[in-house]
């Protein structure tokens, strides 16, 4: 297979219309999640066998229509907290997107991610990185793209180089503001039409897959990272911490936090890891470390003593984004956060855009990293 797109122009009726009634109930379960106000279309709620070729038409405009609407961060949300869509449904996605004629960004984002979150969830839980190569993803990948010559152009060698980048972070913070996650959107942007190659969707594939995976470990180490200072600050006699930077209150209770926190670990543990907020988790880890720096923080909440959180001069950014970083299979494994055992006194805002996968955790759109307020699988 030398190309994503079908050779014949001729429309296969009899395809189209299998292919609308597998999408219909997602589509119409996306349509009510989003509040995306549409007719119904008769032909498909009537679950017609030999429909007319106006029918067909009409279920294709429903469908493409839903497709203008939707953006590619509502899409991830639904995929990463609803099991309404199985790997067949994931395949007759990609196939119906890959068939549209319009290849603007938010439609190869949508691509790009839905390549990544079918692979991730067939791929084993126990795969190591040096295994996800061309060939293994290729493998992977089948289903959809069929057989692909393995002759990779020199210019995606950069992805390779973006992810050596990011292995070498040692916390999320270096993550978000390295620079790393714009090289990857610029590899994707520079790309173009390109990206639409059969060996280019693999390869972006295998990168955003492999991205997964390091805001996973940074996401995890980050976490033991604030476990083990908030356990410093109890030993010294520390009750409460300034947290207000990460969207908690001026006197947040440790215990509190250590709840918080081992809520997110199980969260990341399990076999499908929903949107995790990261600046949130950053900012946490920022005013743990203020506090273990500063000293004077509160040893006991109701002697009216000042709870301070360090004393960076930057302004931390108070927009939350959301990530898709841990994950694999299978959709019926996937957990939700246990809201229960500890709300955070402000929740985190969910970044309303269409980044692409890899840079699924980059920032919402306010956020400049430039100005300093500036999409991992289990292990």
């Amino acid at each position: 297979m030398t190309s994503s797109q079908p050779e014949s122009t001729t429309p296969n009726l009899a395809a189209i219309w299998s292919s609308a009634r597998l999408l219909h109930p997602i589509y119409s379960e996306l349509a009510r999640e989003f509040a995306i106000e549409l007719p119904v279309c008769p032909a498909l709620e009537a679950a017609e066998d030999t429909p007319e070729s106006e029918s067909v038409e009409q279920a294709q405009q429903w469908l493409n229509t839903i497709d203008d609407r939707l953006q590619v961060h509502q899409l991830r949300q639904f995929l990463q907290t609803s099991s309404a869509v199985d790997s067949a449904g994931l395949i007759a996605l990609l196939q119906h997107f890959l068939g549209r004629p319009n290849r603007n960004d938010a439609m190869r984002d949508k691509i790009d991610f839905l390549l990544v979150q079918y692979f991730s969830q067939s791929a084993p839980t126990d795969l190591a990185d040096d295994a996800a190569d061309i060939a293994y993803v290729a493998e992977g990948l089948k289903p959809i793209l069929g057989e692909v010559e393995l002759k990779s152009p020199v210019w995606l060698n950069a992805l390779d180089r973006v992810v050596d980048s990011a292995r070498r972070c040692r916390s999320l913070n270096e993550l978000l503001h390295g620079g790393v996650l714009e090289q990857g959107r610029k590899a994707k942007a520079q790309a173009g039409d390109l990206f639409y190659l059969p060996i280019a969707l693999i390869a972006f594939a295998r990168f955003g897959y492999l991205m997964r995976r390091v805001f996973f470990r940074l996401m995890l180490a980050d976490l033991n990272h604030i476990l083990e200072g908030l356990t410093e600050l109890e030993e010294k006699g520390v009750e409460t911490i300034d947290c207000r930077r990460a969207q908690f209150s001026a006197q947040e209770p440790i215990l509190r936090l250590r709840m918080i926190c081992q809520s997110w670990k199980v969260m990341f543990q399990a076999e499908y890891s929903s949107g995790q907020p990261l600046r949130m988790l950053v900012d946490l880890r920022a005013s743990v470390e203020g506090a273990l720096g500063d000293g004077s923080a509160s040893k006991d909440e109701g002697s009216g003593g000042g709870v301070v959180a360090g004393t960076a001069k930057r302004r931390a950014a108070s927009a939350g984004v959301a990530a898709s970083a841990g994950g694999s299979k299978p959709a019926k494994g996937r957990v939700a956060p246990p809201h229960a055992a500890a709300e955070p006194t402000a929740k985190p805002a969910v970044a309303n855009t269409d980044a692409a996968e890899f840079e699924v955790a980059a920032a919402a759109p306010e956020w400049n990293a430039d100005a300093d307020s500036q999409m991992g699988h289990k292990r």
